[in-house]
């Protein structure tokens, strides 16, 4: 009867220990979500679509390529809902204008934009937020093509307005997904031959990217 009795203590014991586990370990390991103070860097694969239009002093329009590369992001929390999102990328297009074909060469783009984002959600795996902010543009290694009638190209800085959406979806406590979109409204003046050919070039381009989040 005691070796019984000891026997049902100590199943007893080792079930309550199970128990007590069983409850602890998921207040450890539950999902934390973004919070005031939490910094994210994500790196992202993007496409820098233009939705361009222009007007020159010898008529048509421009069109300028589309681009896909790598760019790298950096968000702060300032609040759990409440961040600041500052993305670093470089592209370089094709500018050709129409209809007459004319290669206008290449240039190359810095647009570093700052985003006020409201994240939706941000305790939960799925959290979407929308931003918006200030975009300045810094155009460099203008390249005229060879052998055409455009000896010399010059685009000037530019500031514009960024509209932001987004999505974040932790995979790990601190690794998430992400899509994201932003519309750039972009304008630029062109002066081309030393100012014989001038263009008013709205450039607004789209920005979709997918990638990869770290939270710290």
């Amino acid at each position: 009867m005691k070796t019984n009795r000891k026997l049902g203590a100590g199943v007893a014991a080792v079930a309550l220990g199970v128990m007590v586990a069983g409850t602890a370990q998921p207040a450890y390991a539950e999902f934390q979500g973004k919070s005031a103070g939490d910094f994210m860097v994500r790196a992202r694969v993007i496409g820098v679509l233009p939705d361009e239009s222009a007007s020159t002093t010898i008529g048509g329009d421009v069109d300028v390529s589309n681009e896909w590369v790598p760019e790298v992001d950096f968000t702060y929390f300032l609040t759990d809902n409440i961040a600041l999102e500052l993305i670093a990328a470089t592209t370089k297009h094709d500018v050709s204008h129409t209809p007459t074909g004319i290669n206008l060469g290449e240039v190359s783009l810095l647009p570093p934009t700052l985003t006020l984002q409201y994240h939706f959600m941000p305790k939960e795996r799925f959290s979407p937020y929308v931003g918006a902010g200030l975009n300045y543009t810094f155009f460099y290694d203008e390249s005229p093509a060879a052998g055409s009638a455009v000896t010399s190209i010059d685009y000037e800085n530019s500031i514009g307005y960024a509209l932001q959406a987004g999505v974040d979806y932790a995979i790990a406590d601190q690794w998430y997904l992400n899509l994201d979109v932003k519309k750039i409204f972009l304008s630029t003046d062109v002066s081309m031959n030393g100012g014989a050919i001038r263009a008013d070039v709205d450039l607004d381009p789209w920005i979709v990217g997918a990638g990869i989040g770290y939270r710290f």
